[in-house]
């Protein structure tokens, strides 16, 4: 008896501490210091909110910026059913896959170069991402000026102010999010 009372009384204020004080103390810090991320990252447009800026969504008209390929299960870009494919670079499936993927962006956009950038046909980790390369977002720049009547240089200069470069060179690579990007192009023809 005499060791289970100290023992009660520890499970008792490690609970409260670690179940009640430090979940409240970090939500509030995060509320207070990083309100945007805290709550989703999301981006709002005239009142409404148009998504998040860290999961992807599906674009496939010829007028908007189609991101990654996204791997969830049951419904593309759904941020509940998160995962990769875990295909294997050996995988007949994934290759297939790839495969199909080339000949739609390429049927998509003609008059683009062979060669399709590795991740407008691969999904990332999460199946959720958000970004592309410019160098991706600038292979789609034709398909997207001939479908909204723009002229090249005008898309390709909306995709160089909205590429977002990592604080430091040497530490991440330039990107572009595509829902941004795609609102950016809807509000220039608004």
């Amino acid at each position: 008896m005499s060791q289970l009372r100290p023992a009660i009384v520890l499970l008792l204020v490690l609970t409260l501490l670690t179940g009640a004080v430090y979940p409240l103390l970090t939500t509030g810090l995060a509320q207070w210091w990083f309100p945007s991320q805290a709550n989703g990252s999301l981006i709002e447009q005239d009142g409404a909110v148009r998504g998040s800026e860290q999961i992807g969504q599906m674009f496939n008209q010829p007028g908007h910026f189609w991101g990654r390929p996204s791997a969830t299960s049951d419904a593309p870009y759904n941020a509940l059913a998160s995962s990769g494919s875990n295909l294997a670079g050996s995988n007949p499936a994934l290759d297939k896959a790839v495969a199909e993927r080339v000949a739609v962006l390429r049927a998509a956009n003609p008059q683009a170069p062979k060669a399709v950038p590795v991740e407008l046909v691969t999904a990332s980790a999460s199946g959720l991402d958000p970004d592309i390369s410019p160098e991706a977002a600038l292979w789609q720049a034709p398909r997207i000026a001939a479908a909204r009547k723009m002229a090249l240089k005008d898309v390709e200069a909306l995709i160089v102010r909205h590429t977002e470069r990592p604080l430091l060179p040497f530490v991440g690579e330039e990107t572009v999010n595509v829902l941004r990007l795609n609102l950016a192009l809807d509000d220039l023809q608004g």
